[in-house]
């Protein structure tokens, strides 16, 4: 099975952002999770590895393709779900489908109808395969989205941000077809929801401010923080000094009043409870150090 190796990727922008800052990973079949906030540097990668833009340094190679130079090659084994992509509203599902199996090479008339009725299928659109995709719903865009990704049966499908801004029902149908795409191929799942990488991925990579942050299986990181993650309800008046005195690595306001997650290697005191990681827990515990390193390198 083809492997993605990406090694020592870097990208500064001409405003001075730094996007990327040796970025190394290694994504074998499967679904991996790349997570991280906005702005943490994950499109910026995704759009790389789909040959959309060139990293200042760096390489990236799918088996024996270098995406940087052989871009052409990469795109003929490549799906890409960008975080935003534009449809045409008066166009049935089936006829774009259509049309951009021809653009991906798909010549054969007979061949092309098989493939885009089974991807209509695959991502439950049949019975509206004959509507104008204007009238779509999110979900369901999302869905025509990821069955364009698929034309051509390809080896190495990357997904940006898939399921935000998606309902529950539309999210968990999303997520679903993203697991059946088979373990044979690789995708990429670039996302900044914890539950997204919690429900469907084995590895996972977490970036901020532009560094991988962390990389490897879930169970493994969290058990790295058993045992040091606690929990308390304060009062908003004490949330400051709170976050002054102690590594508080989130906050959140339960029936009003704010619960706080602190990373302590002991108790940080009696009326802290120690609290079982979770992936979440293991999120906010590099975000929160990559933002302090970030606004110590500021100053």
């Amino acid at each position: 099975m083809q492997q993605l190796q990406i090694r020592n990727l870097s990208k500064t922008y001409p405003n001075g952002v730094r996007a990327l800052r040796g970025v190394d990973l290694t994504i074998g079949a499967g679904m991996f999770g790349l997570l991280g906030p906005n702005g943490a540097g994950k499109s910026t990668l995704m759009r790389t590895i789909a040959t959309l833009q060139d990293p200042d340094g760096g390489s990236v190679r799918f088996g024996d393709i270098d995406v940087l130079t052989q871009k052409d090659r990469l795109r003929g084994v490549l799906g890409y779900l960008p975080q935003e992509f534009g449809l045409y509203p008066n166009l049935s599902a089936e006829a774009i489908l259509d049309h951009f199996a021809v653009l991906k090479g798909l010549v054969d008339a007979k061949q092309r109808k098989a493939q885009v009725a089974a991807l209509l299928e695959q991502t439950n659109l049949t019975a509206a395969r004959k509507n104008a995709v204007g009238g779509y719903s999110g979900g369901m865009k999302q869905r025509l989205g990821i069955a364009i990704a698929l034309l051509g049966r390809p080896q190495l499908v990357i997904v940006d941000e898939p399921t935000a801004g998606l309902d529950p029902t539309e999210r968990h149908r999303f997520l679903n077809l993203l697991a059946d795409i088979g373990e044979d191929v690789v995708v990429i799942l670039s996302t900044h929801i914890v539950e997204d990488v919690r429900e469907l991925c084995s590895q996972f990579a977490i970036i901020a401010a532009g560094e991988v942050k962390f990389s490897g299986a879930p169970a493994a990181v969290i058990d790295g923080l058993r045992g040091k993650i606690w929990r308390r309800v304060v009062a908003r008046s004490e949330l400051e000094d709170m976050q002054r005195k102690l590594r508080v690595i989130s906050t959140r306001l339960v029936t009003g009043r704010p619960v706080i997650h602190v990373f302590h290697e002991g108790s940080p005191g009696p009326e802290f409870e120690a609290v079982e990681p979770d992936l979440e827990d293991v999120y906010f515990y590099h975000i929160t150090g990559a933002a302090q390193g970030a606004a110590s390198e500021a100053a």
